[in-house]
């Protein structure tokens, strides 16, 4: 395959050019054709071509081109070689992305994640929102080639973020986020709900792709009042093929409504074939979400290809267009020819007729 860069030409079968020469080989090493000529054999044939003052020819005629024809047969193999070679017109590059995994993140904005007990790496104290941000923009870098979604959850569950493989799209949307924008409550179940049913109608749109449904779910809390139960949407999600991994916010030991129920918390996980785990500080949340990278490593492939067209039959249009072209110029030609001949020979005619009258 022989490609012009420059030109953004490419020839599939660069190899037919050295048939090029090939009418010169044709040339040289093949008899031409000679026309046969009706010819009297005279025994007195030197005194006849003498007595007549014409010389003498042989008794066929080899039959020469004009310079257009010869120009039209060069120029004719030159294309026909060309379309054999088959050029095609390079386009703009492409890249083809694959990913591997879609990633929804579940973020808990009930009233409690305001609570300023992590700290951030700067050292200030921090609302327990803000660390998940800040968590998240270090953890989005490590998922090349990941769809991201976001749900944000509190008395209801709702989409942020469809899944996006722009990552900048997903963190403003993300960092737009304050606490209890959701409601003061906890519905867990029902943000689990939703992220199968986003996870089923993503899959019904890309048929044909298989790709690895993750789920990652921050909550300081218990579930209050969910439609759907934790531990059955855990069931659901493992029977639809989503992993959910468990992040527990807070201290494990208070009490009361934004307690950490534990024992859900590490049975969701498990029932879905995911992990728990607990982030007590900034330092402890990111060291799950580095855990969690190594549990669900990227999936991610990218190839870059140009698509081509192939413009192989504009040549053998050329072709057709010239033989038309050269025919009809030949025909004209005769046809003038043989009115011209008509013309002498029937005045030559009347001459004789009128001298041989007188």
């Amino acid at each position: 395959m022989f490609n012009l860069s420059l030109l953004n030409l490419e020839f599939t079968h660069p190899w037919w050019f050295l048939a090029l020469p090939l009418p010169l080989l044709v040339f040289y090493y093949a008899p031409a054709y000679r026309t046969k000529q009706s010819a009297i054999k005279v025994p007195f044939f030197s005194q006849l071509i003498e007595a007549l003052g014409e010389t003498p020819s042989s008794g066929a005629n080899q039959l020469k081109p004009s310079w257009w024809q010869r120009l039209t047969l060069l120029i004719s193999w030159g294309l026909i070689i060309t379309a054999l070679a088959k050029p095609t017109i390079l386009g703009t590059p492409q890249v083809r992305e694959s990913f591997g995994r879609d990633v929804m993140v579940l973020v808990d904005l009930s009233g409690s994640m305001a609570e300023k007990d992590f700290t951030s790496s700067t050292g200030q104290k921090v609302s327990r929102l803000d660390a998940v941000k800040e968590v998240l923009a270090d953890f989005v870098k490590t998922r090349q080639g990941d769809r991201l979604g976001l749900i944000l959850f509190g008395d209801a569950a709702f989409v942020q973020t469809p899944f996006t493989a722009d990552q900048d799209v997903w963190l403003a949307l993300l960092n737009q986020t304050e606490v209890a924008m959701a409601g003061q409550s906890t519905h867990l179940g029902d943000a689990m709900g939703l992220a199968i049913k986003v996870f089923e109608q993503s899959h019904q749109e890309k048929v044909g792709e298989d790709r690895e449904k993750v789920a990652i779910v921050l909550t300081d809390g218990n579930d209050t009042g969910s439609f759907v139960e934790p531990i059955e949407a855990a069931k659901v999600a493992m029977a639809k093929g989503v992993r959910i991994h468990m992040i527990a916010m807070g201290d494990p030991q208070t009490v009361g409504e934004t307690a950490l129920d534990m024992d859900t918390i590490n049975r969701v996980a498990r029932e879905s074939g995911g992990q728990a785990f607990v982030a007590l500080d900034r330092q402890a949340l990111s060291a799950a979400y580095e855990e969690i990278g190594k549990l669900e490593p990227q999936l991610y492939e990218s190839s870059t290809y140009r698509p081509k067209q192939s413009i192989h039959h504009y040549f053998i249009a050329v072709v057709v267009v010239m033989y038309l072209v050269a025919f009809s110029l030949a025909t004209f030609n005769r046809r003038r020819s043989s009115r011209r001949r008509w013309n002498s020979e029937s005045g030559s005619g009347q001459k004789d007729s009128e001298g041989n009258h007188a």
